[in-house]
């Protein structure tokens, strides 16, 4: 005789989930600012209050937070990267382990947001009035390149969601 067993669960991303993983972006912004005096604590409200929606609705592809100079990005800047984890796990670290020191002399503090697949499917009038209850209206701006390296240094997740954060290293 012979016996099998099976095993289901699924998970539904709820707000909590996306407040979970959005308090740790404003975590990083935090010590950002005790480091190198950006951003505002203004601007890390606003930033952790679109993260949450965009991860809630999907629409959050990539975002960026740093300093840029020449128009590329340098240290200390942090891309989050968002993505499903279909059925998978993730790594749900601490926030934190900004590196002090960077030379930001002459560099200023900048953002910078690309949306999912997921959004690029919407109407533009959805599009339009979901950037309307944003605390900011984005609009299109080139993506600064980077002066160094990105390299993976945390993870973020939860409800079957990750964001994958990477630092901008010099060289």
């Amino acid at each position: 005789m012979s016996y099998s067993y099976s095993y289901t669960e699924s998970s539904t991303f709820t707000i909590t989930h996306a407040r979970h993983m959005a308090a740790k972006v404003a975590t990083d912004l935090k010590r950002m600012q005790r480091l190198y005096g950006h951003p505002s604590d203004r601007e890390i409200a606003d930033y952790e209050a679109e993260v949450i929606e965009l991860l809630k609705a999907g629409y959050l592809g990539t975002v960026t937070y740093g300093f840029r100079r020449d128009g590329n990005w340098i240290e200390p800047t942090l891309r989050y990267t968002a993505h499903d984890l279909a059925g998978g796990s993730a790594n749900d670290d601490d926030p934190g382990k900004i590196r002090p020191g960077a030379d930001v002399a002459g560099a200023v503090f900048y953002n910078y947001l690309t949306y999912s697949a997921a959004w690029d499917l919407l109407p533009s009038e959805e599009k339009d009035a979901f950037k309307k209850r944003m605390p900011f209206y984005r609009t299109g701006a080139p993506e600064p390149g980077i002066t160094g390296y990105l390299t993976d240094d945390r993870t973020y997740s939860s409800g079957g969601r990750a964001l994958n954060r990477s630092s901008v290293r010099s060289y």
